[in-house]
């Protein structure tokens, strides 16, 4: 090895002088026009290096719990900037002993579990990550008994406990993070996260796998908590009456596959776990609420864009009599052709919601009240204790 290192050197130094020398002669670029070139490729593969390597140090979105809630109390504060909250203290006392009850069955029992009634006529309900479940008094309206409200509650919490939405996110790489990047340490990347988990909740909702989770875990935890299993679905049968004249699905629960197919789905459940709770507490549900349901022509809506601001109040009966006066032009730019496509009916149908119906839609797209500030509510564990003892409650 010794031996071949002068004649290496000498090569070397042969190839200089012979650079230099097709320089001098115009034969060729000089060494230092050479050196300058290899440095503008090493700069090239050392930036393309970099690129790669920031791309291969992004991963999922990740976080904690506490980092979790903070998500969720940023998404909740938006939900309740749009559809405002109904500033009725016993209302959200009564709704905060119910989800309560189920919580401390449920398999984050020690969350500080949040319930809000949202101030709209719409009906609807939405889980934000951590611990916030909202429901708007429109759905209370047409609630009957404790045991849909329960059945509701459940399959909202469920959302939240199964993670749905984070990983929704997480599957979609919506929002991304970097190696050593946290979401507590950075504003831009909770803003992101804050953005991409309310346009899941609110405008598109969950996935058919994770709504059919809920209902399946959901009924499962009424029952545990001791409400009569079949709550949620006498509820979605009020919301299949409700909606029989609509071409489109609305609202809370708007899903695929078809109605009767979930109820189905969920009496059969019943039957093969032999869910066998019975209370439904109607005469406490009309106690505590005395919301009156709004017919879906009556409600007021906001108009697209103007979601959470001032803007032009319709009723829906008016907008769909406008959509038929429209030029077919027109009608192009509406709420009602900015559909998915490119997938067809079948991967469609993959695609439900909680808060999250296709088209126009007065539940989702409701008008609602102008006071965001949350009803405070201190309920304690022995709260609940009386709450299920008074209500016959395991």
């Amino acid at each position: 090895m010794m031996r071949m290192l002068p004649a290496l050197l000498a090569s070397a130094c042969l190839l200089s002088v012979g650079a230099e020398a097709r320089g001098a002669v115009g034969g060729g670029p000089s060494l230092a026009e050479a050196e300058g070139e290899g440095g503008r490729q090493l700069g090239q593969i050392g930036k393309g290096l970099a690129i790669a390597k920031k791309a291969q140090d992004l991963r999922d979105l990740q976080m904690t719990d506490q980092e979790e809630q903070e998500l969720g109390a940023a998404v909740s504060e938006r939900i309740r900037t749009r559809y405002g909250v109904a500033q009725d203290a016993a209302v959200h006392r009564y709704l905060a002993l119910v989800g309560g009850a189920l919580a401390q069955g449920s398999t984050r029992p020690a969350l500080p579990w949040t319930f809000v009634v949202l101030d709209t006529d719409g009906v609807n309900a939405f889980a934000a990550p951590g611990v916030y479940v909202h429901i708007t008094r429109g759905a209370l309206a047409l609630i009957k008994t404790e045991a849909e409200l329960a059945g509701v509650l459940a399959h909202e919490i469920v959302h939240v406990t199964e993670k749905h939405t984070i990983r929704a996110i997480q599957k979609s790489k919506a929002v991304q993070m970097g190696a050593a990047e946290t979401l507590s340490g950075s504003a831009g990347l909770m803003e992101r996260a804050v953005t991409a988990t309310y346009d899941n909740i609110v405008e598109r909702g969950f996935g058919r796998a994770e709504e059919n989770e809920s209902d399946e875990k959901g009924i499962a935890l009424a029952n545990k908590t001791g409400y009569a299993p079949q709550g949620l679905g006498s509820f979605l049968v009020t919301l299949k009456e409700r909606n029989k004249a609509s071409t489109e699905k609305r609202g809370l629960f708007a899903s695929h596959p078809e109605m009767q197919e979930r109820l189905d789905r969920l009496t059969k459940q019943i039957a093969s776990q032999k869910l066998a709770a019975t209370a439904t507490l109607q005469a406490r549900y009309a106690k505590n609420i005395s919301y009156k349901p709004m017919p879906v022509t009556a409600i007021a809506t906001i108009e697209a864009g103007a979601a959470g601001l001032a803007g032009d109040e319709k009723k829906a009966d008016d907008k769909k009599a406008e959509e038929k006066k429209a030029e077919p032009k027109k009608r192009g730019f509406g709420l009602g052709r900015m559909l998915p496509s490119g997938g067809g009916e079948k991967k469609q149908a993959q695609v439900t919601a909680s808060g999250g119906a296709r088209g126009v839609d007065p539940e989702k797209d409701s008008k609602g009240g102008s006071n965001p500030k949350p009803v405070p509510v201190k309920i304690a564990a022995a709260d609940i204790a009386a709450f299920k003892k008074e209500g016959g409650l395991p």
